[in-house]
């Protein structure tokens, strides 16, 4: 049996970070994990990594969906290929089957290396899963899965092939196909014991948490019924979380034992209240006004405090980019590496959140966001870049430490104090800054852990000067 791939530090979130009441803050509560997203990386990629992974500090890895998923003309070769002959990396997120493995990442067995190789370096490993939907082509779904539902007819919702028209409408949202794929019947008991077998699978190969895809459009219990599939109630998250078996099936592991979280963008009329009861969401809006403020080079004017979401911030995945507006619409992809590695100290350096780290693609540049463009290959150098390693290890080292926000008045150097052991000082514009400001750290002169650049504490101010587009991570000794 795998170990839970919990370190001492870690078991207070590992546990208490998912008791029922997601929505009450607890403002002494510390979340110190972080989670690199290797996106697009194949599994044999990810085994070959993980000792780098781990030094640069991340506690986690995300992976890619690992289900059988879309492959027209077996040609899932390159990230973006307009004509789809090639690849796309959107394959992975068309299922045609709930079993492990596909083109894209590998086998099963290629899997099982990869497991073996985190849980060498004390890595829990995360799986995107998305059951709302299949691959558009539902000639290609797989006949076992099929069979297992009950047939086609069983397999969506009664207007699961009809696209959505209004995301903010919620029948629409959890009944139509988002994106136009189509919309499972998530609540046909068949098709629930057959995902949980997958899920089952996955827990059993040592996997110790998960990233709901599209979890919005699968329904809580206050979002309409689709009574036309003879659907009595929308009681999905109650079986993947455990709460309520399924002919027979049931999560095979404690729900608090992992780590789970739900893509739950940010829009009207979204119950992120009543997902809250479920598993941690997406911090979606706050992301945007993050990148916001890295696209202005200022935080003038823009409160970087408050999170923006009903959930309390220690059940929140955060993020600078996520692989949704790096690919999709390109909404981050314009921003540097600089940008967005400065964005992440900035992030990683707060007490809440669990932020979560993408894995940019290698060669990638400002005019060419696919870079080299070859699925299941590395991504680029910056997810160990020294700034962002030592912004994961002072994550650890502040476990228990309060954080205080600090902006120069131009907006353009970011403090985050943590209680009297650390600060992180950035500097988010392209040009030099004096740094004078508040912070608790007992006076003395601090040497970052990166640059050995000195700042002096003297009467409860930081003074120091910052390089244009750097970060500092001080310390008490």
């Amino acid at each position: 049996m795998r170990k839970l791939l919990c370190t001492a530090l870690s078991v207070a979130v590992c546990v208490g970070a998912y008791a029922k009441d997601r929505v009450t803050h607890d403002p002494d509560f510390t979340n110190t994990e972080t989670i690199l997203h290797a996106w697009s990386w194949n599994f044999p990629t990810m085994a070959e990594n993980m000792k780098k992974i781990a030094d640069a500090g991340f506690t986690m890895i995300q992976t890619s969906p690992v289900q059988q998923c879309f492959n027209p003309d077996g040609g899932s070769k390159k990230l973006f290929d307009e004509s789809g002959r090639e690849g796309f990396w959107y394959y992975y997120y068309q299922p045609t089957d709930w079993k492990i493995g596909n083109q894209i990442l590998g086998s099963r067995e290629q899997m099982k290396e990869m497991m073996d190789s985190a849980a060498k370096y004390d890595i829990r490993v995360i799986v995107d899963v998305l059951p709302n939907h299949t691959a558009f082509d539902v000639d290609a779904v797989g006949d076992d899965m099929v069979r297992a539902v009950g047939g086609r007819h069983k397999l969506y919702h009664s207007q699961g092939l009809t696209p959505v028209s209004d995301y903010n409408d919620r029948m629409e949202c959890t009944l139509w196909g988002s994106g136009a794929l189509p919309d499972v019947n998530t609540e046909n008991p068949d098709f629930q014991k057959y995902y949980m077998q997958f899920v089952n699978d996955l827990l059993a190969m040592g996997v110790r948490g998960f990233r709901y895809d599209t979890a919005k459009h699968i329904g809580v219990h206050s979002d309409p019924v689709d009574t036309a599939s003879g659907v009595k109630e929308n009681d999905f998250w109650d079986v993947a979380t455990g709460r309520k078996s399924v002919k027979g099936v049931r999560l095979a592991v404690p729900y608090d034992s992992l780590f789970v979280y739900g893509e739950v963008l940010q829009d009207r009329n979204v119950p992120e209240a009543e997902y809250a009861d479920y598993f941690g969401q997406t911090a979606s809006g706050y992301g945007h006004v993050l990148r916001d403020a890295l696209a202005k080079e200022s935080a003038s004017g823009i409160d970087l405090t408050d999170w923006r979401h009903q959930s309390a911030p220690e059940y929140l995945t955060t993020w600078v980019e996520s692989h949704d507006t790096y690919c999709n619409a390109h909404e981050s992809a314009g921003l540097t590496d600089d940008q967005i590695r400065v964005g992440w100290v900035f992030l990683t350096a707060r007490q809440n959140g669990v932020p979560l780290f993408f894995s940019r693609p290698m060669g990638s540049t400002r005019d060419n966001y696919w870079g080299d463009n070859v699925l299941g290959a590395r991504g680029n150098d910056e997810f160990f870049h020294p700034e962002v390693s030592a912004v994961n290890m002072f994550r650890k080292a502040m476990a228990g430490e309060k954080e205080d926000l600090q902006k120069s008045e131009n907006g353009q150097v970011l403090v985050v104090n943590r209680g009297k052991k650390g600060a992180a000082v950035v500097n988010i514009s392209r040009q030099a800054n004096f740094v004078d400001l508040p912070t608790s750290l007992p006076s003395g002169i601090y040497a970052d852990g990166v640059y050995g650049k000195e700042f002096r504490v003297r009467n409860g101010r930081l003074t120091g000067i910052a390089a244009p587009y750097r970060s500092y991570i001080l310390r008490s000794r």
